[in-house]
């Protein structure tokens, strides 16, 4: 990247640790964490659980890691999952889930914001046959691309896996988006799945880590999954302190995040050059495919990095980027387009 970046919109993972929560990791107190003794990953576990509303937690080196370890908990080789096909289990995890447990993923279409139906799920659900895998695990997502999914439905397509046998996992890499934007507790929001994953590498700001949280016993079980990957840490409370420190003070301030989205969606959708669709903290634009790659180019010029020249570009905001730099993002596509109509 070069030197004059000064306002990253890639992803939300890209955020630095501010003074405070470097303060908090360099006094963390620590042990070893395959023995259970680091009080910090302790205490992370038990914050995260209690915000989640389930029985315990466990702290992992990475979202994928940790959406990994629930689908091994909840399947057998040869058991099948039901997941949206855009959602980043089925999408982004290169298949682990298959590669390393040997399970089928069954992937369903989404509608425009990403939601399954209760009848797409009871219509995949696989009869008794020994010709079939055995569907085992709905597993959902919110949020969707930055799109908040609705707990009520979500409360439904859990309610009817459920009267089938299956177990239910949600994939929360930005559920306290979600929680933000409904203004309802997380732990409400996640009362319906068996597990629940949420990532504190994103809009949270840690720099690395992940929770899984559930029953008691589902979490004893993902301990030893976690130990068969090589995810079982020793004194990683001075990364778990990031994450802690996130939980406690970062959440909240996620509404920052989705007022300056607002704003840079309304500057774009000023320029009246593309279609804008902006939800949360992402914002969502279609430059022409045949200018794409100018103006990503001209962008990074400008200092601004908005990532590969998709037909869908997506523009993310985050704690590393202030109000300055999204005026500053909106002038470069300004500058951009009044040069070119010139």
């Amino acid at each position: 990247m070069p030197a004059t970046v000064t306002v990253d919109l890639r992803s939300d993972t890209v955020t630095r640790p501010g003074e405070a929560m470097y303060a908090a990791m360099m006094a963390a107190e620590v042990g070893d964490d395959v023995y259970g003794e680091d009080v910090t990953i302790n205490r992370l576990e038990a914050t995260a659980a209690r915000l989640l509303g389930k029985e315990a937690g466990l702290y992992l080196s990475s979202a994928t890691q940790a959406n990994l370890v629930a689908m091994l908990v909840h399947n057998a080789r040869g058991d099948e999952i039901l997941v949206g096909r855009d959602y980043h289990v089925s999408r982004n995890e290169a298949g682990g889930a298959s590669v390393l447990g040997g399970v089928v993923l069954e992937t369903l279409p989404t509608d425009e914001r990403g939601a399954l139906s209760v009848e797409q799920v009871l219509d995949a659900i696989k009869e008794d046959d020994p010709h079939q895998p055995i569907t085992r695990t709905l597993s959902l997502e919110n949020t969707v691309s930055g799109r908040v999914q609705d707990p009520q439905l979500h409360a439904r397509l859990a309610a009817a896996a459920r009267e089938h046998g299956l177990r239910v996992h949600l994939d929360g890499a930005r559920l306290m988006n979600a929680a933000v934007a409904l203004g309802r507790p997380a732990a409400e929001i996640v009362a319906p799945f068996d597990s629940v994953m949420l990532c504190l590498s994103k809009g949270l700001g840690a720099p690395v880590g992940a929770m899984l949280c559930g029953d008691a016993g589902f979490i004893q079980r993902a301990r030893r999954q976690r130990k068969i990957l090589g995810g079982g840490m020793r004194q990683a409370g001075v990364i778990a302190a990031g994450g802690l420190y996130a939980l406690e003070n970062n959440v909240d301030r996620l509404a920052e995040d989705h007022a300056r989205a607002v704003r840079l969606a309304e500057g774009l959708r000023a320029l009246e050059r593309f279609p804008v669709f902006q939800e949360t903290n992402m914002v969502f634009i279609e430059p022409g495919a045949d200018e794409a790659g100018e103006l990503v180019s001209f962008l990074r010029e400008c200092g601004i990095e908005v990532g590969s020249p998709y037909a869908e570009m997506r523009l993310v905001t985050h704690l590393d980027v202030d109000d300055e730099g999204i005026e500053q993002a909106i002038g470069a596509f300004d500058s951009f387009y009044r040069r070119n109509a010139a």
